[in-house]
């Protein structure tokens, strides 16, 4: 553990003054101040806690327990360097481990544990969202792709001189965006503006065409309020759904909101897109961001909003800055703030808030918890964020890929989109493909393209099996790559995960495993404790002292878990067990023990580390089964 001068030196680095002074100082800032005491002194310092409770007006209790659930956060020094190897399937696969490993010995310290003079700390988290170009590491929220023994030995040899993170090689932190594939929304052209100059003309038109046919100035005032719901009609007939993985219909979501009962209305763009194996949302982020905006603030026109929020993932924090950038830049062109084009009544701003390090915070009422920072916990539902969301008022939640699919039908038109896919799956998909593969990256296919194409064009070969939309989707082995990306056959918030013939496919089940039990936020018993048995069961397994029983056991899990969980992270835990097991049951059944009842503890195996220590594997240091 780091000294206590450690923790004295963490208060002096951090201005707490300046940074509340960023932020209102309200409750809802909770999480951007401790995030920003966070990178500027590694940890929450002793005492700082307690004055950012008086500022804020909240209960040091509280503050506590928000700096405790989130994993970015600690109440513990933890490092001028905190290095994060994300330790995804794909990760693992590239070597991630054997990595971190080396950067330990470089580094000198033991894994998870920060080095006594407080200088770095090495540690692994869940996946970064660069499973394109991997194995990738987070150095202070900073993202590094593409590391391998040679990136190893500079950031150790940097992080040992004290380097300064603004001083380190550019290079070692470029990502690229890798689209392999674009069709109607990577491709779109359009430019900042378009679409809500399409929204708003749509909506004249609709105003001067009832006025025309109105009887009265107060009827002619009803049509100019409706002007709106010429835009919202072209969304519900285009029958977006939802590309965060429930593919809820976006028009029905909106209409809701723009008629429920409140103060005010909130646009909320869920970018916290958390799920093993997708980054599509990343390149949209980075090289799509006015589309994103413009899709959001077409949302806004419709429902009636003032402010929006994106929520950034924390992983993604290098975003940060570009977005805000694009944010002044269409404020300054009049596509944001008040009287958007000049159309009066029409004020709409957007805040970015960053994610800290928390899968949960995918699930919208956790995000909106979140926003209000609190500790990113799903609420009860109903009522819905459409008439019970931020701050209790009528909130629409949409994922990045949503928005922008929203802006294209405000110029395009619904029935053009409609065209586009199949008749239950409308438009096109974007698809976060990585693994086995010659060409890992984005793919933007209409709904209806077979597994099988996908496959053929990121060149991958031999292929075993391919996890669609995460761990909380499904696996699908060979005799089924016919099967088609669309919500009616193989739904997907957009990962596609290729494994080949060289996979063993319960190791990949058993990472799946220990994250839903890392990333379970403990508020119900049974996604807590169920997801911690889930992993041991597969590490008991992994140990060869596994049997029949258990294979049973991880069965009963899920029926417990789909009829208790209070949200839908409990609800997918076991899927990818079960696929697994289901579809390639001998990988299980190889490492089995016995078929039959075994007990769970094996004594003589519990002795196999004092042998070692002494040298001895005789006969008589072992345990003798009776026969």
């Amino acid at each position: 553990m780091a000294s206590s001068s450690a923790s004295t030196e963490m208060s002096e680095q951090v201005d707490l003054n300046a940074i509340l002074d960023r932020h209102p100082r309200r409750p809802e800032s909770l999480l951007q101040v401790l995030r920003e005491v966070q990178e500027a002194a590694g940890g929450i310092p002793p005492g700082v806690d307690a004055e950012i409770a008086a500022a804020l007006n909240v209960p040091l209790a509280r503050v506590r327990g928000v700096a405790g659930f989130y994993s970015f956060l600690s109440l513990e020094p933890s490092g001028h360097y905190r290095v994060l190897f994300s330790d995804n399937i794909t990760d693992r696969m590239l070597g991630n481990q054997e990595l971190m490993q080396a950067m330990c010995g470089k580094l000198w310290l033991e894994p998870g544990r920060t080095s006594e003079d407080g200088l770095a700390s090495v540690d692994f988290t869940s996946c970064t969202g660069m499973c394109d170009q991997g194995p990738a590491i987070l150095v202070n929220g900073w993202a590094i792709p593409r590391m391998d023994g040679g990136r190893v030995d500079q950031v150790a040899e940097l992080v040992l001189a004290q380097r300064p993170l603004a001083e380190w090689p550019r290079e070692l932190f470029l990502v690229e965006d890798n689209v392999r594939r674009a069709d109607v929304l990577l491709g779109h052209g359009l430019q900042p503006g378009d679409a809500l100059r399409a929204a708003v003309a749509r909506g004249a038109d609709h105003q001067v065409e009832d006025a025309a046919n109105s009887r009265s100035w107060r009827e002619a005032n009803v049509a100019a309020a409706q002007g709106p719901l010429a835009t919202l009609e072209e969304i519900k007939r285009s029958n977006l759904r939802g590309r965060g993985g429930a593919g809820f219909t976006t028009g029905f979501k909106w209409e809701a909101c723009r008629n429920a009962q409140g103060k005010g209305r909130y646009v909320v763009c869920n970018a916290d897109e958390g799920e093993p194996g997708t980054f599509k949302d990343r390149v949209l982020l980075n090289s799509h961001a006015d589309l994103v905006f413009e899709g959001m603030t077409v949302c806004a026109y419709v429902i009636g909003a003032s402010q929006g929020f994106l929520y950034l993932r924390g992983e993604y924090r290098h975003l940060l800055e570009p977005l805000r950038e694009t944010l002044a830049r269409r404020r300054a062109v009049g596509l944001l703030g008040k009287s958007i084009l000049g159309q009066a009544g029409f004020d709409f701003d957007i805040e970015i808030h960053l994610g800290a390090g928390a899968y949960v915070c995918g699930e919208e009422s956790a995000l909106i918890e979140s926003l209000e920072g609190k500790r990113g916990i799903p609420r009860n539902r109903p009522p819905y964020p459409v008439s019970h969301g931020y701050l209790q008022q009528p909130t629409t939640v949409n994922n990045v890929e949503t928005f922008c699919a929203a802006a294209l039908i405000a110029v395009q038109g619904g029935d053009w989109y409609r065209a586009i896919g199949t008749a239950k799956s409308a438009g096109t998909k974007l698809l976060s493909v990585s693994g086995d593969c010659a060409r890992p990256g984005i793919y933007e296919y209409p709904f209806g393209t077979p597994v099988r194409q996908v496959l053929e064009d990121c060149g991958a070969e031999r292929t075993l099996a391919v996890q669609i939309s995460g761990p909380s989707g499904i696996c699908i082995s060979a005799d089924e790559f016919d099967r088609r990306i669309a919500f009616e056959d193989l739904p997907t918030a957009g990962a596609f995960m290729v494994f080949d013939n060289s996979r063993d496919m319960f190791e990949v089940a058993r990472n799946f495993a220990q994250f839903f039990a890392h990333e379970s936020c403990g508020f119900c018993t049974p996604c807590r404790v169920g997801t911690s048995m889930q992993k041991e069961i597969m590490d008991k397994i992994a140990r060869g002292q596994g049997t029949k029983y258990d294979l049973d056991q991880l069965g009963q899990l899920d029926r417990v878990l789909q009829a208790a969980s209070h949200c839908g992270l409990g609800h997918g835990a076991c899927n990818p067990v079960l696929d697994t097991l289901k579809r390639f049951r001998p990988a299980y059944e190889r490492r089995l023990k016995a078929l039959t009842f075994q007990p769970a503890f094996d004594l003589d195996s519990a002795l196999a580390e004092a042998r070692r220590m002494t040298g001895r594997d005789d006969a008589g240091a072992h345990i003798r089964s009776e026969s």
